[in-house]
């Protein structure tokens, strides 16, 4: 009866609750004074099932006077970005207009989304969903066109934000709203656009850590505080005029109570912060998490990294647990098959950046990113400097409405991922012994060669550029070829049944399950 029980739960749950959820993104921001090292950090898990995962670097270019810079909707969908500037949009893109251009333009990373320039100025951002009325106006910058202008123009992170709230407030905006996290070694921003040309942004205490999980969360503000807080002139007073705020009422403006009001709390948000701050104790159904916390401990970018991966092992939620997640244990399975929680980490994820900026090195060389494709738990991180004089070619090659190729980095760690699934369980473990070791060696490494590289660079900055830069392309290298090679062994090992030689061996509760269902649910007679 107990085994009857537990199945009739669990189809029960699987019948019901089958289908989809919106798969977006996921981000962290950690001030330098919650990082172990004193660097900043914001991250991007960039959770997509169609999204462009080619990586390019756009190079710093001089314009001369009277120069345009279109503006294209769209503009990050399978386009090629290889000649920058002369870029054929083709029919992947809307070009709906031009600003007039600015004389230089800084070198900076772009694929799915641009996300840190060689001035150390890093962004992420995740989706999210504001009143109705709001999001049926449209303006002419969307999130990938005003993220590409503020990192091919700002030297900070304060001055990004003042862009791109410029750009909304002049052109207005266009799409779904977006929360879009900034730093640039020393501050941090957290900024909301709303849609029309409202929005607002707030300088995160140093000590603090930010995350935001496609719900708008900006609620108290200080609008007095003008050295930590920015937004559009009409902010409240649009709010007023369609009745969604009476100031007579005696209760603070608060944006998101009033733009994007909240009914329900955030798993995503309370896993992570129950991770950074255990002693806190947040209940997971709270409606409103602080809109950032304290971590107990300072952080490290392994930290980071197992945060961004998370499917809420060890918890109530735990999808390597229970009938969805297979005989295996395979928290992929668990989520896709619908009516579990979706978790921080999933198997759509494009990419995840990790960029972490040490304001106290030369900005080419302080200016590093963590990158790596595929679903974070099954992935690795490699460094990248937007300043590297070249990328390895298997981050400009393939498509994923193509077929598989080993030469592509996207496929490769989609290869791996989707190896590791034949046998999760224990191939979770083979992949973490493997990978582990050598991300603590290259996280190790990483700030030594930074040392060594703005040392350099006091005497001969191109001599400092190219150590970072060939650190970063041959490591980046050896990564794609040792990824290729664990594939290849999860496959031999895994994915045909071989384990032992003895077929899968399915855990006894499993072959139990099965044994019930078919001696009751069978349509033989």
């Amino acid at each position: 009866m107990k085994i009857k029980f537990k199945v009739l739960m669990l189809l029960t749950v699987f019948l019901f609750l089958l289908g989809g959820t919106a798969l977006t993104c996921t981000i962290i921001a950690v001030g330098k004074d919650a990082m172990a090292d004193g660097s900043t950090v914001i991250t991007h898990n960039d959770d997509s099932s169609v999204a462009d995962f080619r990586l390019w670097i756009i190079p710093a270019m001089d314009w001369p006077e009277g120069s345009m810079r279109d503006i294209v909707v769209d503009s990050h969908n399978y386009i090629d970005y290889g000649n920058y500037p002369n870029v054929d949009i083709g029919n992947k893109g809307i070009l709906v207009g031009q600003i007039p251009q600015v004389p230089h333009t800084y070198r900076y990373f772009h694929s799915r989304y641009s996300f840190i320039n060689e001035m150390g100025v890093a962004m992420g951002e995740s989706t999210s969903s504001a009143r109705r009325e709001l999001r049926e106006a449209r303006g002419m910058i969307d999130c990938w066109t005003i993220q590409d202008i503020a990192l091919e123009r700002a030297k900070t992170a304060r001055e990004a934000v003042r862009i791109m709230g410029d750009l909304v407030e002049e052109y207005g905006w266009y799409g779904s709203g977006e929360i879009i996290n900034v730093t640039d070694g020393n501050e941090v921003w957290i900024c909301e656009f709303y849609g029309r040309d409202l929005w607002i942004a707030l300088r995160m205490p140093d000590d603090c850590v930010y995350v935001g999980a496609n719900t708008f969360r900006i609620r108290d503000v200080d609008f007095e505080d003008t050295e930590n807080v920015m937004h559009s002139p009409n902010l409240i007073s649009y709010a007023v005029e369609q009745g969604w705020y009476d100031p007579n009422s005696g209760e603070p403006f608060r944006p998101v109570d009033v733009y994007a009001p909240r009914t329900k709390g955030n798993i995503r948000e309370w896993r992570a912060f129950d991770l950074l701050a255990p002693s806190m104790g947040f209940e997971y159904l709270e409606v409103h998490y602080p809109l950032w916390i304290k971590p107990d401990k300072k952080l490290t970018v392994w930290d980071i990294f197992t945060i961004s991966g998370d499917w809420y092992e060890g918890t109530q939620f735990d999808l390597t647990k229970g009938f969805g997640a297979g005989p295996f244990g395979d928290p992929f399975a668990s989520y896709t098959t619908g009516g579990r929680q979706r978790p921080i980490g999933i198997p759509l994820t494009c990419y995840l950046q990790i960029s972490q900026i040490k304001s106290w090195l030369p900005p080419e060389i302080g200016a590093l990113v963590w990158f790596g494709y595929g679903a974070v738990g099954t992935s690795y991180q490699t460094p990248l400097w937007p300043i590297m004089a070249e990328l390895p070619e298997f981050y400009r090659t393939g498509s994923r409405y193509e077929i598989f190729r080993r030469d592509s980095g996207w496929w490769t760690n989609t290869y791996v991922q989707e190896m590791a699934r034949r046998r999760f369980s224990d191939a979770i473990v083979d992949l973490r012994n493997f990978r582990d070791p050598k991300m603590e060696t290259i996280y190790n490494t990483v700030p030594k060669i930074q040392e060594l590289a703005a040392k350099v660079y006091e005497t001969d900055r191109d001599a400092a550029i190219a150590i970072i830069s060939d650190y970063a392309y041959n490591t980046a290298v050896a990564w794609q070829a040792d990824w290729l090679k664990l594939g290849d062994m999860l496959m031999g090992k895994y994915a045909a049944d071989r384990v032992n030689f003895g077929g899968t061996n399915y855990p006894k509760e499993w072959r139990d399950a099965l044994t019930f269902i078919n001696e009751n649910f069978s349509t033989e007679k």
